[in-house]
This record gives structure tokens, sequence and C-alpha cells, in this order.
């Protein structure tokens, strides 16, 4: 389980250090752990922040939303309702994110560094500004676009393609999140709540859907490449023997 302070839980959040005391204030969020004078958050802590906004945001009030988490509590034991919430906010991810320069990304992609890349860089999440330098909440995809650019394509490109394909995986994701949750879900309510050893049920099988559905994706994926990385090379292939048939038709007997 991931520790945070106050201030990178509600960066993760999307929200602000005051909304948090004032849920705090409100009794929709438990306390932080304290270690010395410094409140340690935890993931549960970060679902519940997330359940919170998106409450609030299709237009329920913090009394709607306490009597909600009041009946939720009362559907199963505190331990289990945090290993839940605790498995719902876990990261899918164990990458650690990492912090750059702007005279290291110019090590990186060169001259390409330019205000707007930099900009665009920032709207899809792949830079987030951060004093004098950048944070880079995923150092992979960051490696993966200067291993692109440093084969020939463009940094605009690059970033045009992680925008389009931020969106295909966007729309994927949901449609898994969306269809497995319903099932799941709709296989362990009783009176309309989880309850008791059906709570620590769907903690367990959130869990196990992180690896499925990571194994899932790249399976489709890898076969997905394997057939248009070939008909790419075909269609390639096949303008080459266009192009070779035209030179020898038009050169002279």
């Amino acid at each position: 389980m991931a520790d945070y302070r106050i201030d990178e839980l509600a960066r993760l959040a999307q929200t602000t250090v005051r909304n948090v005391r004032v849920y705090q204030d409100r009794g929709l969020l438990a306390p932080p752990r304290r270690d010395g004078r410094v409140g340690i958050y935890t993931d549960a802590h970060l679902a519940r922040l997330r359940l919170i906004g998106q409450l609030l945001e299709r237009g329920y009030t913090f009394a709607n939303i306490r009597e909600l988490l009041a009946v939720w509590e009362r559907g199963g034991n505190l331990a289990e309702i945090l290993d839940l919430e605790t498995a719902v906010g876990h990261p899918w991810s164990d990458e650690i994110p990492g912090h750059v320069t702007v005279d290291e990304l110019r090590e990186m992609f060169g001259a390409e560094v330019t205000v707007e890349n930099l900009v665009t860089a920032e709207r899809l999440g792949l830079l987030e500004a951060d004093g004098a330098r950048y944070r880079v909440p995923s150092p992979r995809l960051l490696s993966a676009g200067a291993e692109l650019t440093a084969a020939g394509m463009p940094l605009g490109d690059v970033l045009g393609l992680a925008e389009r394909l931020r969106g295909h995986v966007d729309a994927a994701a949901s449609d898994l999140a969306t269809t497995v949750t319903r099932h799941v879900l709709a296989a362990h309510l009783r009176d309309g709540i989880l309850q008791g050893a059906d709570v620590a049920e769907v903690a367990a099988i959130t869990r196990r859907l992180r690896p499925l559905a990571q194994s899932a994706v790249d399976a489709m994926l890898a076969q997905a490449m394997s057939r248009h990385v070939q008909e790419a090379m075909g269609d390639h292939f096949a303008e080459v023997l266009e192009h070779l048939r035209r030179a020898k038709a038009a050169a002279p007997a």
C-alpha cells in the first residue's frame, strides 16, 4: 500500500488540499495516520476521495454522500471496507514517476523540444510542470517517445500518436471496467449493497482483474500489431513494385 502526504493525495485525486480537509471535517474521509506532525494517507483514502469527487460531479450533496457511506459501512466491517477501497484505489502500474529538466529533454529529443510540443505533452499528461523541472508520470512512455523520435519520427507526430492511442485505450478500458464491474457487483449484491463476505470477495476479484486485463490487452494488441505491421509492409512493397513497373515501362527500349 502506497503512502501519500496530503498535497500528493490531493494531486492524484485531482482535487485540492482544502477539499481533502473539508471532507475530513464532514466525516466523509477518515483521518490520516500520524507520523510525527505529518499526516500519512493510503490508497484507501485515494479511492474514497475519487468516489466523493465522482458523486459530487453527479450532483449529490455532502449529506447524500454521508448517508451512502453510512449504509455502505453498515454492510461490512471496517477492515473489509478499507480492503476493498484499497483494492480499487491501488495504482495499476508499478512504474515509479521520475523528473526531468528541459536540458535533459533536449538531450533526448534535440531541437524538437519546442514550447508548442511541451504544452502538448503537458496537456496529454506526459509531463507535469514541477518548479524548474517536469514530473514524468510514466518514464516508459517518455522513453518510447524518445526511441520513436530517434528513429526519425517527428516529435509532433509522436505526440499526435500518443493522443490517439490514449483515446483508444481509454475507450477500451472504460468498456472493460464497466462491463466487468456491472456483472461482478450484480453477482454479489444483497439487498442492493455489498455485505459481509461479499465485500472481501469483490476486493479479491478487483485485485485479480489487473493482471487479467493486462494479459488480455497484451495478447490482443500482439495479434493486431502482427497483422497490421504485415499489412503496412505489404502496402509499402506494393508501392515499390508499382514504382519499378512504371519506371521500367517509361524506360527507352
